[in-house]
């Protein structure tokens, strides 16, 4: 009994543990990396299975950099550039951010709206995207930032469905396991536009601010002190929330890799078809477990774009910024909030499909990663601003991995866009 008591106490204290690592590593399974990893597990079978195991250590070192720097600086990324860097790159960053971020925000909005209607065909999309877009806005104006950070980590949770799916139908472990260990490329535009997407949905520029911000939000509400131990449990944090998002996006890879491929079905158009991949686990219901994941990652992943936004354009013009503080007293940083939210609700009416728009903007992520990761580099290597917790060996061999690949499949992509 004492063991079991023991035990339970462990579990209770490790949940507690997860904080901003665990919410920023679901909120990256959201419902533009479920389209993306969806799609390229139709298209490509399980042939980018190997994606999850390499971008793992690249996703953990850039994370743990970004906390680092809110760690030790006491300010989010932006925040950090804007003291140490020339203005013109601060709003560069701006500029090319908001865009991207806004545009992921409206097609996780147009996804959700969308499964709504697949539930509910007399209530079109845009009601459902409206509401949703209400209640997410009314929650993070009114709720305290513990409230909202215990749901978040709560509805992480509905993600774990995909992982049952390959263990109820025929799978071929032994070509899974090739296609995991042992990287395959196919030399085309609709590859490596897969890839990007992968890697910009897994290495998205918008958790690096988000990661940042809360480390310094968390830091004060618990009135944490700077040491080894803080920086060990933001660690921990870390590599258990990129771990927890990188087994989701495996399996879901691999549940459309195994029942959409070879069912015929490699091009992703609707989130009916999306759906299908659950079908083995929920039959009849599978639209309904669908839908309870693209809402569930919705509501984690819309208010980390949202406040991700707010955090930037607040650090840049030196408004009060946080979730704890009301909004009389930080009327900025939620106005810049309700703000992305409705222009993001707008990309209903710009004619593309939700489900195109969740892969468009994994790919522009893909494509301007690249930038912020050398500058989270070049910051985490200045010992003015990091001090004593500077990059060691493999945290530089990591993000200049990171860099690299980054780089070279965005590379890779232009060359065959342009080629064909």
């Amino acid at each position: 009994m004492e063991t079991e008591s023991k035990k339970a106490g462990l579990i209770k204290k490790f949940w507690r543990t997860l904080g901003p690592g665990l919410v920023t590593g679901a909120s990256d399974d959201d419902p533009s990396g479920i389209a993306t990893y969806t799609q390229a597990g139709a298209a490509f079978g399980s042939q980018l299975l190997w994606s999850a195991l390499v971008t793992y250590p690249l996703m953990v070192s850039i994370q743990e950099m970004c906390a680092r720097i809110g760690l030790v600086t006491n300010h989010g990324l932006t925040g950090t550039i804007k003291r140490y860097y020339p203005k013109f790159l601060l709003y560069a960053i701006l500029f090319i951010s908001f865009p991207s971020i806004t545009l992921n925000i409206g097609a996780d909005i147009a996804g959700m709206g969308a499964v709504g209607n697949l539930l509910f065909p007399a209530v079109s999309p845009f009601i459902f995207s409206l509401l949703f877009t209400l209640l997410i806005l009314y929650s993070v104006v009114f709720w305290s930032y513990h409230k909202i950070s215990l749901i978040l980590k709560w509805l992480c949770i509905t993600l774990f469905s995909y992982i049952l799916i390959p263990f109820l139908i025929d799978v071929d472990w032994g070509l899974v396991l090739r296609n995991t260990f042992f990287p395959t490329f196919t030399p085309d535009k609709a590859y490596f536009m897969a890839l990007v997407g992968i890697l910009g949905t897994t290495i998205s520029p918008y958790l690096f601010f988000w990661q940042a911000s809360m480390e310094v939000e968390e830091r004060h509400e618990k009135m944490l002190v700077v040491d080894k131990k803080m920086m060990a449990n933001m660690a921990a944090d870390v590599r258990g929330g990129m771990l927890f998002t990188n087994v989701v996006f495996y399996f879901i890879i691999l549940a459309a890799g195994t029942v959409l491929f070879n069912a015929g079905i490699h091009n992703i158009n609707t989130v009916e078809e999306a759906a299908r991949a659950l079908r083995p686990l929920a039959g009849d219901y599978a639209y309904l477990l669908f839908a309870l994941g693209v809402f569930g990652t919705g509501f984690v992943a819309i208010p980390v774009l949202a406040g991700s936004l707010s955090y930037m354009m607040a650090e840049t013009f030196g408004w009060n910024e946080g979730f704890d503080k009301k909004y009389h007293e930080a009327p900025g940083f939620y106005i810049t909030m309700g703000l992305s939210l409705l222009v993001g609700l707008l990309i209903h009416f710009i004619g593309i499909s939700p489900v195109q728009a969740l892969i468009y903007t994994a790919v522009l992520y893909g494509v301007t990663a690249p930038v912020l990761i050398g500058l989270i580099l070049h910051i985490c290597n200045n010992r003015e601003i990091m001090g004593d917790y500077t990059n060691n060996g493999w945290s530089n061999f990591f993000g200049g991995a990171t860099f690299l690949m980054m780089s070279i499949s965005s590379l890779l992509l232009l060359w065959y866009t342009l080629g064909n």
